[in-house]
């Protein structure tokens, strides 16, 4: 996907809505400089506020990532494997992680597949918190789950499953990336 579209698409489907910037943060809790800075590309959100952003204008998450359609079965070949050039995080410089949006395409899909490889990031990383669940399983380095209060290192093999409405953030742990197969699902 190129660079942009996902604020671009964000902004489209606000205005469709004949939703103010105002009131889609009152709708996500996200703050409104924060959505402007989104729309107009100057930052790229993480999985969370993304989320909250389809949630309010009721659409699945994969509105924003799709590019074309496709027919079932939907199939990714590791050989073909890019990663996305537009984080899913704030930071454009450094951005804490890049991704392949495994369900690309589908559209009657209701979990939003990933690849993740995720970069090492500071000591106070940023919690998420929304509807849905996780399913994330460790493909290589490790990887640090917070969780609410607790924290959890996890190694090449590790899965964890949990309830996303809990504050959480998955990291890599160690002084390289990791790489991270994750299964987002939120309800409608």
């Amino acid at each position: 996907m190129e660079n942009g579209k996902i604020g671009i698409r964000i902004k489209s489907y606000r205005e469709s809505k004949d939703l103010s910037v105002e009131q889609m943060a009152e709708k996500t809790g996200l703050d409104a400089a924060f959505i402007v800075a989104i729309e107009n590309q100057t930052a790229s959100p993480a999985l969370g506020p993304l989320v909250k952003i389809a949630r309010a204008l009721g659409v699945r998450l994969g509105t924003f990532t799709d590019d074309a359609l496709t027919d079932d079965p939907l199939i990714h070949r590791l050989v073909d494997r890019k990663l996305d050039s537009e984080p899913l995080a704030s930071g454009e410089k450094h951005p804490e992680m890049t991704y392949q949006h495994l369900g690309k395409g589908k559209a009657d899909r209701h979990m939003e597949p990933f690849f993740i490889r995720l970069e090492p990031e500071g000591d106070e990383p940023e919690m998420s918190s929304h509807e849905g669940e996780e399913f994330v399983v460790v493909m290589s380095g490790e990887v640090v789950l917070r969780y609410g209060q607790e924290v959890h290192i996890l190694t090449p093999g590790d899965s964890m499953y949990y309830n996303s409405v809990v504050p959480h953030h998955v990291g890599s742990k160690g002084p390289g990336p990791a790489e991270i197969y994750a299964v987002v699902y939120v309800p409608f």
